[in-house]
């Protein structure tokens, strides 16, 4: 039985995946390096994590990842570069990802799925909850999320999982919770997670998402799950025993997020997101939105 009362501290990063959907793009790039206007995927969501606090930051990686590391690494010819020339925001702008947080890298090994590499962060995590962040889903900066489980998961002393409405003809393409409403309180108790149902047999409309903050408990639980759907080890299945258990550390929430979310999992919903984010940027937005209306009474389906 694993009993803490620590705060939320770290973040861990999964980012081992082959990055297939995007291929040949991601041949020698991993795809978490891919553009998003004008930073890699990668740095919005190391970004989301600093920005409540999290700033020791594990990476679970994989090969070809080497970019990465490169990425949030001082580059001090280039600096030097741009500092003679006067460049101050282009030097600014590389300096920002260096300085973002104390980042560790650890590989993942086999590819054993999305629970395995949970697990892989456990000598890193020790005996505290810590947070989880996909690569592919992006929030907003001006919307909270994490913080808001950040809070959820100190006064449940459980695990939260951050959920987001869907039609329910979308459903199949998610986890999907099976809630029960706590009056008087901004969250839900998970009673079952459903991966991917047939939409008729879904619980409900709520779709789980890349955010998770996690009990220590649940590396126990890890530890002993075993292969699932797809041969992997399955976090949802090990966050299916919490929720279904007692005792410390058992029990799952979740929270509804409303705000605005930016999936990159496939390559039509990654344009999209380039799209609307340069849509919102100070210095893109104006001529993008400018051009776009122009652009689309042009086209024929």
């Amino acid at each position: 039985m694993t009993t803490t009362n620590a705060s939320v501290r770290k973040a861990v990063i999964p980012v081992a995946g082959l990055g297939t959907r995007f291929l040949p793009a991601t041949k020698a790039m991993p795809k978490e390096m891919l553009p998003v206007v004008d930073k890699p995927a990668i740095q919005y969501v190391v970004e989301e994590a600093v920005k409540v606090g999290l700033n020791d930051i594990l990476m679970i990686t994989g090969r070809n990842k080497r970019a990465l590391e490169d990425h949030f690494d001082r580059v001090p010819a280039l600096e030097a570069t741009l500092e003679a020339k006067g460049d101050t925001a282009k030097l600014e702008s590389i300096q920002a990802a260096s300085n973002l947080g104390d980042i560790h890298y650890v590989r993942q090994g086999d590819p054993k799925g999305l629970g395995h590499a949970v697990l892989r962060a456990r000598q890193h995590v020790g005996n505290e909850p810590f947070a989880v962040l996909l690569g592919d889903d992006l929030i907003d900066a001006r919307d909270e999320l994490l913080s808001t489980m950040i809070e959820v998961q100190a006064k449940t002393g459980g695990s939260v999982v951050a959920l987001i409405e869907v039609e329910p003809s979308q459903i199949s393409a998610y986890g999907c919770a099976d809630i029960e409403e706590i009056d008087g309180e901004g969250y839900v108790r998970i009673n079952k997670l459903v991966e991917k149902p047939d939409i008729e047999d879904a619980p409900s409309n709520l779709a789980v998402i890349g955010r998770y903050v996690l009990h220590p408990e649940v590396f126990n639980v890890l530890d002993k799950t075993e292969p699932g759907r797809g041969g992997e080890i399955q976090l949802t299945d090990a966050l299916q025993e919490l929720a279904a258990g007692q005792g410390d550390g058992h029990g799952v929430y979740g929270v509804v997020f409303r705000g605005r979310r930016y999936d990159t999992g496939d390559k039509l919903s990654y344009l999209k997101a380039c799209v609307q984010l340069a849509i919102d940027s100070d210095d893109l937005g104006p001529g993008l939105r400018d051009w776009l209306p122009g652009f689309t009474a042009g086209l024929t389906k």
